[in-house]
């Protein structure tokens, strides 16, 4: 599994001095109480860390600067506790280049009518001061989140984990690195895209390295690594041999775990975190990466088939924001279009992310009937029932562009004895003519990736941030 940095993120209070050093030693008090109280809760998947009551605008420029160059702080966290002139945020502000989430909230959750005088609305004019806070953001065009409400509630705690996922996943975006073995498939049109542009906005860098590069690789891994993979292999999945001779079988798998190991240690070697392959491109290799993809995948790499970089950086960046859970390249495959059962059938002819597996992946040895290869062996599961969020990345001429909806996840309504591939059903949420239609007006591909962690919101909050457009259909 790829490991994520321990990311922190700061938290700042603002206030001004007309309230008295007291006052402000209360505001400070209230602040770090709460930050202590929201990594007690166990609901936030990343450390707060109280940093001051912010009053001056040399002070919050200082902060923010710092915040800029530590490695560790994936975001910013401000409380406007009293009430806090705007105009001291503005240079601060318009410095941070981290992700920013302004929590409206009040130190208690109710109004003391029996004991409330003036000290207490000197104290606590969050009502007001969030309200001169947020125009300016608003004013600067930060593209920052708002969560309003008591801080201690669990709803409001979620939405607070859920901008932090995004928030790392959006600091980590400048740090994907995909490596394409051979170009994209050739005469298709939706996987092709600017890699400058990319890089611009979305902070990815692609690279192109022959096949050949990785046959080297996939030639020096040692027979001992690959006995050693087998029998991790063996330990998780069932082995089905099938129809397949002992000797064949044995060696489709082994040739996979090859590719795997030889894919991982590339990438790893060089910094990538995503890769694509082309059926097109193979020379020198036995069999197209199949097992290998899913593996990988499984692992936390990005992987878009046919050459689809732009799917092997949206793979990556949603498995960073889903913690590698549940979130899976996908590809429309084929259609029900029976009144009361419309549904699209996802797959791929190989590479299916296990994470989705409602049963447990059988590792089985096929033909795939194209490329031109050797079969391939590949994991073969059923995918889960549930609520899941389905995107893609469109390249136009002005720029990039997100497609998504929601989708309601189902099985199959029955077995596919001849169609060995791991398989999910879904419908989009408006309706399969409808979403259908809406996304090829849009522009969106066939390539998707498919995450049952993620929620539209976080879909959206993600690439406003990236100032990326998203055309999410609902």
């Amino acid at each position: 599994m790829q490991k994520m940095k321990d990311y922190e993120f700061w938290f700042v209070t603002g206030s001004q001095f007309l309230y008295g050093e007291e006052q402000l030693k209360s505001v400070a008090a209230d602040a770090e109480d709460i930050a202590k109280k929201l990594n007690a809760s166990g609901n936030l998947p990343y450390k707060v860390v109280f940093k001051g009551v912010m009053t001056t605008a040399d002070g919050i420029t200082k902060f923010m600067k710092e915040a800029n160059y530590n490695d560790n702080v994936a975001g910013v966290i401000t409380w406007m506790h009293t009430f806090s002139p705007a105009k001291n945020w503005i240079r601060g502000t318009r410095l941070l280049q981290k992700s920013l989430l302004h929590l409206a909230t009040q130190y208690l959750n109710k109004i003391p009518y029996d004991t409330i005088d003036f000290d207490y609305m000197n104290l606590n004019q969050s009502a007001h001061g969030d309200r001169e806070y947020a125009y300016i953001n608003a004013r600067l065009q930060k593209h920052n989140k708002i969560v309003y409400g008591f801080w201690g509630d669990e709803d409001v705690q979620k939405e607070i984990a859920d901008w932090q996922n995004v928030a790392v996943a959006y600091n980590e975006s400048f740090n994907i690195k995909i490596v394409r073995f051979g170009d994209t498939m050739r005469n298709v049109a939706v996987t092709e895209g600017d890699k400058v542009e990319a890089q611009i906005f979305l902070g990815w860098t692609v690279d192109y390295w022959p096949v050949s590069e990785l046959v080297e690789y996939v030639n020096a891994v040692s027979e001992d690594d690959i006995d050693a993979a087998y029998k991790e292999l063996a330990s998780q999945y069932d082995m089905v041999q099938g129809d397949n001779t002992k000797e064949h079988y044995e060696h489709s798998v082994r040739y996979q775990l090859r590719e795997y190991l030889a894919l991982k240690k590339f990438m790893d070697e060089k910094g990538y975190t995503g890769f694509t392959t082309n059926f097109e491109d193979l020379h020198g290799l036995e069999e197209l990466p199949g097992l290998a993809a899913q593996l990988l995948m499984r692992d936390g790499y990005g992987f878009g088939a046919e050459g689809d970089w732009k799917s092997a950086g949206m793979d990556r960046l949603l498995k960073i924001a889903a913690q590698n859970n549940a979130t899976a390249f996908m590809e429309d495959y084929t259609l029900d279009l029976r009144h009361g059962h419309e549904a699209i059938l996802g797959s791929h002819m190989l590479e299916v992310d296990p994470s989705i597996a409602s049963d447990k992946p059988r590792a089985e040895v096929h033909p795939l009937d194209i490329g031109g290869k050797d079969d391939p062996a590949r994991l073969v599961f059923t995918g889960r029932e549930g609520d899941a969020v389905d995107v893609t990345l469109s390249y136009f001429g002005d720029g990039y562009k997100v497609i998504g909806y929601s989708v309601d996840c189902h099985k199959p309504e029955a077995e596919t004895p001849h169609l060995p591939v791991a398989k999910q059903l879904w419908t989009p949420t408006v309706g399969l003519k409808e979403g259908a239609k809406r996304w090829m007006h849009a522009g969106g591909g066939h390539h998707t990736i498919l995450s049952f962690a993620l929620t539209p919101q976080q879909i959206k909050d993600l690439f406003e941030m990236l100032d990326v457009t998203v055309d999410f259909i609902e």
